[in-house]
Order: structure tokens, then sequence, then C-alpha cells
């Protein structure tokens, strides 16, 4: 097997599809004034970046079950960025482009996940 064989964490495309989350996020959450960063802001971006932290470290695992468990914990962080898009939306804090274009990249990146979680209890 040559040294550069196995799939690296930038070629994931459930990483990268985090990384974009991050980037949009990010975006919204610097649109913020300081008082709402502060009170939900800071969970909303936290979440967010949670799920590429999680994928990465799950990466870094080697048995498929401490895998799976970081990769669960990413999820569930994926689910919470979703309450926090519709809190954000529901306080003004978003328009309606913005909380369609972020839900629809979340569902995408969760079911890239889902299938990503699969993938690791086959190849057991």
């Amino acid at each position: 097997m040559k040294k550069d064989s196995y799939l690296k964490l930038g070629d994931l495309k459930v990483y990268k599809m985090a990384l974009s989350l991050s980037e949009v996020g990010w975006q919204i959450y610097q649109g913020l004034h300081q008082q709402d960063k502060y009170l939900f802001g800071s969970q909303f971006i936290r979440c967010i970046d949670s799920i590429g932290a999680n994928i990465a470290e799950g990466y870094g695992r080697y048995h498929y079950k401490d895998r799976a468990k970081f990769y669960y914990n990413a999820r569930g962080s994926l689910v919470e960025a979703k309450h926090w898009t519709f809190l954000l939306y529901k306080r003004k804090k978003i328009v309606i482009k913005t909380l369609n274009n972020l839900l629809h990249k979340l569902e995408e990146t969760h079911k890239t996940l889902n299938s990503y979680i699969k993938s690791c209890y086959k190849n057991i």
C-alpha cells in the first residue's frame, strides 16, 4: 500500500460540508449585534463549529465504536444548529433566504453524516 493511499480528513465529503457550514455560520454570527452574540450567537456558532470538530476527532480514532461516538456527537450538534437557526429566524436575526439556505446545507450534511456513520459499522 502506498503511503498516501488512505483518505485524508480534508478529502472527506462530510468534513468539507461541515467546514462549509462553519463558514456560513460565521458570516451570520459576524452580522449579529454584540448583545445577540452574547445571548445566543455564541451557542449557535459553537454548535455549528462542533460538527466539523467532532468529525475530525472521530476520524482520528482507531476503533470504529470510538469513531462512531464522535460522529454521533457531530450529529447532535447538527440538530442543535437547526434549533438555533430556527430561533435566529423567529427572532428576526436572519431573513428567510438565509434560513432556507442554511437549513438546506444542514439537511444535506445530516444525510451525508448518517451515511458516513453507517459506513463505520460496515467496515468492521
